[in-house]
C-alpha cells in the first residue's frame, strides 16, 4: 500500500469508522477519531442490569473473512486478538401452536430436521433453497458486497451476463422475498422462518427483494460467537487502532463540518473549532447530513430519507431472568401465527402487533450460570422507527413486555425476571442514540427490486468528505459496515494518492 500523509478525522466510532481508522492509519494518515459517546462501538454497546455486563446491541457474528482480511492487512490475527467459537446450531426456532426446529451449519443435518418436523418435500426444498442462496451470494460476494457501489448496469458487467442470468434472474429478485420462499416452502411455519432473513436488514418480507435469500448462505459459512461477547469486537478494533497511532477522542460531540470553497477543512467539537483536517469520515447515519444536524455546508453530502423509508427499530430488553419450560440454544427465534400482519403494523399502522416476533439471546449458553440461577439474555421484538416523533413505550413498557412474554409463554418458554431486573432501550431511545435515525437500526429499508442502489456510496458530493456506515453501500449489519469502512479509507486514499 502506497503511504498516504493526510490529516483525516472520523466522526463516530461504530465499526465503520473503526475499521476506517485501521485501514487510513496503516497507510501513514494521522487520524483523529472523534466519538460522542463514552466508548466505542455505536450499535455495538453493552449495558449494566444490576452491575452485570451484557450485549444490547447485534449478536451475531458473520462474514468472519471480512475481519480476518482486516486484521491481516493492519499485522495482526483475528484469532489473537479474539477468541472466537464456531456454533453447530445456528439458532433454535419455536412457533406458538406447530412445534421447535433447530437449523445447524450442515445443510444435511439441517434438511433431516426439516424433514421431522415437517415432511420430505419442504426438506428438498430446503436444499434447493440454499443451493439457491449460495449461487447468489458468490455471485454477488466481490462484484457488489465487497465492492465500491456499482449502478444496475455496472453490477451486470461485473457479475457477467451468464451469472446475473443464472443466479439473479433464476431468483426473480423483480419478486419480493415471501412471494419467492412459496417456491420451496409449503409448510407456513418454514416460510416464516426463512422470511425472517428480510429482518436482517430491517425490512419486511412482503417488501424486500428476493435476492436477500442469499443471508441463508452467509449464516451457513458460519456464526461465531465471541469471549466477552460481541462488544468485544470493539474493544478489539480500538487497541489495532491504537497501536497504528490513531487518536480516540470520546464524549466530543461534533456540532457541524465546517467547509471552505466546497471542501471540508475542519470541525466544530463541544463547541470549539478544530481545523486543518484534509478530509473527514462520517461514520454515522446518512440522514443526519441531510437533516443538517452537522451544520448547513453538508446538507447535500447525502440524500433524505423520509421516515416512512426508514428500517425497523426494535424494543429491547437486557434481562437477568430465570427460564425453564424449553431448552434456550444462543439465538433463539419465538413466532406466532400471523406473520405478514406483524409487518403490516410496523411500516403502515406505525405500531407492534398483538403477538410480535421475539428473538432471545442467551448470552450464558456458553457459561455457566450466575450462582442464583438466572441468566443473562437480550429480548428484541421490532417496532416503527418513530422514535424522533413519538415515544411509543411511554407509559407502556409492561405492556409490551407482557405482550413479547405471552409470545414466549405460548411457545413453551417460561422466563421470570422482575421489572428491576430488566433495562429496556426503546425506538425513542435508539433516536437519541444515534441522531437522524428515528431509532432506525438499519438505515433505509430494503424495499424494491432496486433498494440495494438507493444507499450513497462512500464518496459524497463534498469534496473531501467521506461516508460509512450501516446507511451507505453495502448496507446494515456488523460485518457490513465493518466494509464500509473499508471502502470509506479506500475511496479516501485513492483520492489523496492521485492529488499527490
Amino acid at each position: 500500500m502506497r503511504k498516504v500523509k493526510t490529516r483525516v478525522s472520523v466522526i463516530g466510532s461504530g465499526i465503520g469508522g473503526l475499521t476506517a481508522a485501521i485501514d487510513l492509519a496503516r497507510a501513514g494518515c494521522d487520524v483523529d477519531v472523534f466519538e460522542r459517546g463514552p466508548k466505542p462501538g455505536g450499535k455495538i454497546r453493552q449495558l449494566e442490569v444490576n452491575g452485570i455486563a451484557m450485549d444490547a446491541g447485534p449478536t451475531v457474528f458473520t462474514m468472519r473473512w471480512v475481519f480476518e482480511e482486516l486484521f491481516k492487512d493492519a499485522g495482526s490475527k483475528l484469532s489473537e486478538e479474539l477468541t472466537l467459537s464456531r456454533t453447530n446450531i445456528l439458532a433454535r426456532h419455536a412457533w406458538e401452536h406447530g412445534g421447535r426446529l433447530d437449523l445447524f451449519e450442515d445443510i444435511n443435518e439441517s434438511a433431516e430436521a426439516i424433514r421431522k418436523f415437517s415432511d420430505g418435500k419442504n426438506s428438498e426444498g430446503y436444499k434447493a433453497f440454499c443451493s439457491q442462496s449460495k449461487e447468489l451470494y458468490f455471485a454477488l460476494k466481490d462484484a457488489f458486497i465487497a465492492a465500491e457501489k456499482p449502478s444496475p448496469l455496472d453490477l451486470v458487467s461485473r457479475v457477467g451476463l451468464t451469472s446475473f442470468f443464472g443466479a439473479m434472474w433464476e431468483t426473480a429478485p423483480h419478486r419480493n422475498l415471501w412471494h419467492v420462499l412459496d417456491k420451496y416452502f409449503s409448510d407456513p411455519r418454514l416460510k416464516q422462518l426463512f422470511a425472517r432473513y428480510s429482518t436482517y436488514v430491517g425490512s419486511s418480507p412482503l417488501a424486500t427483494p428476493s435476492i436477500l435469500m442469499l443471508i441463508a448462505h452467509v449464516e451457513q459459512d458460519g456464526v461465531w460467537l465471541l469471549d466477552g461477547g460481541m462488544y468485544s469486537l470493539a474493544r478489539a478494533l480500538k487497541n489495532l487502532g491504537e497501536r497504528l497511532g490513531v487518536r480516540y477522542h470520546f464524549n466530543a460531540h461534533v456540532n457541524s463540518i465546517n467547509c471552505s470553497g466546497g471542501r471540508v477543512t475542519g470541525l466544530c467539537v463541544d463547541g470549539s473549532e478544530v481545523a486543518g483536517f484534509d478530509a473527514i469520515v462520517f461514520n454515522g447515519d446518512r440522514s443526519a447530513l441531510a437533516d443538517g444536524l452537522l451544520g448547513d455546508q453538508v446538507v447535500d453530502a447525502a440524500p433524505l430519507m423520509k421516515p416512512a423509508n426508514r428500517g425497523l427499530s426494535a424494543i429491547i430488553w437486557c434481562v437477568r431472568g430465570v427460564t425453564s419450560g424449553m431448552p434456550l440454544a444462543y439465538h433463539n427465534v419465538f413466532f406466532s401465527d400471523n406473520y405478514p400482519e406483524e409487518f403490516k403494523h410496523v411500516f403502515n399502522k406505525r405500531d407492534i402487533v398483538e403477538s410480535p416476533t421475539v428473538y432471545v439471546c442467551a448470552q450464558d449458553r456458553l457459561a455457566k450460570k450466575n450462582p442464583d440461577g438466572s441468566e443473562r439474555l437480550l429480548v428484541l421484538i421490532n417496532a416503527p422507527a418513530d422514535g424522533d416523533t413519538i415515544d411509543i413505550t411511554s407509559g407502556r413498557e409492561e405492556f409490551f413486555w407482557e405482550r413479547a412474554n405471552r409470545v414466549l409463554n405460548n411457545c413453551g418458554l417460561k422466563l421470570t425476571a422482575e421489572a428491576s431486573e430488566r433495562v429496556m432501550t426503546s425506538p425513542s431511545t435508539f433516536s437519541d442514540l444515534y441522531p437522524g435515525t428515528g431509532g432506525s437500526l438499519y438505515g433505509q429499508a430494503s424495499h424494491g427490486i432496486f433498494s440495494p442502489f438507493f444507499r450513497p456510496s462512500s464518496v459524497s458530493p463534498v469534496e473531501g468528505l467521506f461516508l460509512a456506515g450501516g446507511s451507505v453501500h453495502p448496507g446494515p449489519g456488523v460485518p457490513m459496515a465493518a466494509l464500509s469502512g473499508r471502502l470509506a479509507a479506500n475511496s479516501l486514499l485513492e483520492r489523496f494518492s492521485k492529488k499527490d
